[in-house]
């Protein structure tokens, strides 16, 4: 029969080596873990020395690293209860109690494991500590000598053991302060008192590698562990207070090392001058669902509820179902605050904005940096993380849909008291993935920037179009000025020859290129105008070809009689008949010789396009009412020309009308013979007063990724080529519904 009993649970010397080895990820992340615990010990500054290394930082036998705090130090009591036990919970009860230290830090540490980032740097570790007000006025000393053990602590002097931790000895004594005494040590350009207490790590036996390059690291490091943004804005948790100053150091044997101020200083002025968006002072506010930042110093506001949002992939990816938008939910990674700065690294940059070949490779070692409570998480931030998914949404998706990461640098900081289910993962390699928090979090960041780069930065990029050439090419400028070039040489036949043939060849370019842009622009048309019929056919055609498929079951079956066959047959007619309706119609859209302009009643197209879109139209629950007002609307043109400007204008309010929530969605089309005009109108969000100079632009479009920026800036092109315009509808007397009203004319405009 089996004993009962109770066993202990007792981990092996080698979890040592996990915790120090396998969880640092490298050396440079080892030496910020040991100064963030200078930090959380209230240490004014840091001092890192880097000690009898050879030639490039070839690790001898006498190279150490020496690191030097003026923190609260530790007790023997504190050392011997959490400094020597794993997992402390010190930390972490502190932390849930919303202590702050004397000087206001958030303690950023909670896991208890962080120290034992000396073992990822040596082997050899001696700890000189003494507290701050301690009344024995004594310093005390930690050895430890693991250099006879193996990396994975399974053997001694190469004899095989089986080690636990508790085998394990470190020596701890007590002296007379000859470390922590009153006296003035170097720190950069200038000397100061040490305070009586703090911490001193020396470690010898060193592992890994080092170079003047990777100090160089450490060093870029360091300088980011607090916010690079706080001397760019006075955004909260950017700005730093006085008594809150944390200085780090870093010296080669007596000579400090310093690498960063003149680069520190380039970042600073480029995000202040030289970014062409400059997002500062924003808040995400959970409660609210809402966004509030100032773009170029101008204040807005965007709720994650915004149909101008919710048409992202990113969002649809993460609050929909199905593809479909749902009912946004309440998020739960909590508010926080950011800040951006969207830079142009393009050539067709304006001056102002232009970046050389060294400012460009600034701004691309900076990506968006995460803080919590002004302390730096690892590693976002640096040059190759992607913690965002930008480069992957760019790849799989379209990278003209997302702000690269190269061209953003930002900050978005969290606090522990706002954020408290945003947890770094025990490796310190970013944020644990805990129940919705983590990814809300990423999810809203990636939401704000899309909407960046689609709207606000896509207006930049719209307005640095040389509409000027337009201009020149609409007015015939060019023309006048060969007419005004012959006027000022008749009288010298050879330039008059010279300036003819010059008119000629221009004419016969000038001809060629409109043709070539009319044809492109019809094309596109057509294929933005045929994906919407093609639904309804392709919808068509499945069920024609189960009918069929049932037909043929049934037939070799014998069970066919003739009832059932005389009605799939009329059910087949009808579906066929449907789909050869559509394809006359999409065949109205291709160009042809054939094609004249003739009168057309506008009524009578608009009938075919809501035949097109009845489907749809009962799917989404929109409500159609054509009204017309005088004698009926007629237009010169070509059926294609209004089909365009229909499916067009149908497909653009049914996708806003999907993005609201209203009981009664309508389009409401207002013909009207004896004004030669007709208003075209739906109840959904309408168009924002900033989009309103861009909606005709090529390329511009609120709909995220399924918008394409064409339909509108088509239907324009191909009525002003027969003279006729297209509007957006502002005053009050020509609108009809709530929402987004356009007004069409169809009288030719005077030339």
């Amino acid at each position: 029969m089996a004993r009962a009993g109770q066993l202990k649970i007792r981990p092996y010397a080698r979890l040592l080596t996990m915790l120090g080895e396998q969880l640092i990820k490298n050396e440079r992340i080892a030496l910020i873990e040991l100064i963030k615990n200078a930090y959380d010990a209230d240490s004014p500054w840091v001092k890192v020395s880097f000690c009898g290394f050879g030639r490039n930082f070839s690790i001898t036998s006498n190279s150490k690293i020496v690191i030097e705090d003026a923190g609260q130090g530790m007790t023997r009591e504190i050392i011997e209860k959490h400094w020597l036990n794993p997992a402390t919970p010190e930390k972490k009860l502190r932390k849930k109690r919303r202590s702050t230290t004397p000087r206001g830090r958030v303690i950023q540490g909670e896991k208890g494991i962080g120290r034992f980032a000396v073992l990822k740097l040596g082997r050899k570790i001696q700890v000189i500590t003494r507290a701050k007000g301690e009344d024995d006025h004594l310093e005390h000393v930690v050895e430890y000598d693991f250099s006879k053990y193996d990396d994975e602590f399974l053997t001694v002097d190469g004899e095989e053991r089986e080690l636990f931790i508790d085998d394990l000895t470190v020596s701890v004594s007590s002296r007379k302060p000859k470390e922590f005494l009153p006296k003035r040590i170097s720190m950069g350009a200038r000397k100061i008192k040490r305070r009586p207490h703090g911490v001193r790590i020396e470690i010898s036996n060193l592992r890994g590698s080092w170079s003047h390059n990777k100090i160089e690291k450490v060093y870029h490091d360091i300088a980011r562990l607090q916010s690079i943004f706080r001397d760019v804005t006075g955004c909260p948790n950017t700005t730093r207070r006085s008594r809150d100053r944390f200085d780090v150091w870093i010296y080669e044997n007596d000579e400090c090392r310093q690498y960063l101020d003149r680069y520190s200083e380039q970042l600073e002025v480029l995000l202040k001058e030289r970014s062409v968006l400059r997002i500062e002072d924003g808040r995400y506010d959970q409660e609210r669902g809402l966004f509030r930042y100032k773009i170029n110093g101008v204040n807005q506001r965007l709720e994650l509820c915004d149909p101008a949002v919710t048409g992202f992939k990113v969002y649809r990816d993460h609050f929909g179902k199905g593809g479909e938008v749902l009912d946004t939910r309440d998020t739960e990674c909590g508010s926080f605050r950011f800040g951006f700065f969207v830079f142009d690294l393009s050539a067709k940059a304006p001056p102002k904005y232009q970046l050389d070949k060294v400012e460009k490779k600034i701004v691309r070692d900076h990506r968006i940096y995460l803080y919590r409570d002004g302390i730096r998480v690892y590693p976002y931030g640096e040059p190759d993380d992607d913690w965002l998914h930008i480069d992957i949404y760019r790849g799989t998706v379209s990278a003209g849909h997302f702000l690269s990461n190269d061209q953003v640098v930002g900050y978005v900081n969290i606090t522990q008291e706002d954020n408290p289910d945003l947890k770094d993962k025990t490796n310190r390699e970013g944020l644990i993935e805990e129940k919705n928090a983590t990814d809300d979090f990423i999810a809203l960041i990636q939401i704000f920037l899309a909407y960046i780069r689609h709207k606000p930065y896509e207006r930049y990029r719209v307005n640095l179009g040389d509409k000027r050439a337009q201009d020149v090419f609409r007015t015939e400028q060019v023309q006048r000025q060969f007419d005004e070039l012959k006027e000022a040489v008749r009288d010298n036949r050879q330039a008059t020859d010279l300036v003819l043939k010059a008119e000629k060849q221009y004419r016969t370019e000038r001809q060629y290129l409109v043709r070539r842009a009319e044809t492109t622009e019809e094309l596109a048309g057509i294929g933005l105008s045929v994906e919407t019929a093609s639904h309804d056919v392709m919808a068509i055609m499945e069920k024609t070809m189960a009918s069929i498929d049932f037909l043929i079951r049934e037939s070799i079956h014998g069970g066919l009689d003739r009832e059932i066959l005389s009605k799939e047959l009329q059910s087949l007619r009808g579906m066929i008949s449907f789909v050869e309706t559509q394809l006359k119609d999409i065949q109205l859209l291709f160009r042809s010789s054939k094609q004249r302009r003739r009168n057309i009643g506008v009524k009578e197209v608009l009938e075919k396009v809501e035949g097109i879109y009845e489907r749809l139209l009962k799917k989404e629950k929109v409500t159609l009412l054509i009204e017309e007002c005088g004698s009926p609307l007629v237009a010169k043109t070509t059926d294609a020309v209004l089909l365009q400007l229909f499916l067009n204008l149908f497909d653009n309010a049914i996708y806003w009308l999907k993005q609201t929530s209203r009981s009664r969605k309508e389009i409401r089309i207002s013909l009207n013979g004896d004004k030669g005009q007709l208003v075209f109108s739906d109840n959904g969000v309408g168009v924002a007063r900033d989009d309103a100079p861009y909606i005709f632009e090529p390329f511009y479009s609120g709909k995220g990724e399924e918008g394409r920026g064409l339909g509108l800036y088509i239907a324009r092109q191909l009525l002003e080529r027969h003279d006729y315009s297209i509007e957006l509808a502002e005053l009050k007397s020509d609108k009809v519904l709530a929402g987004a009203n356009f007004l069409v004319s169809f009288v030719a405009e005077e030339s």
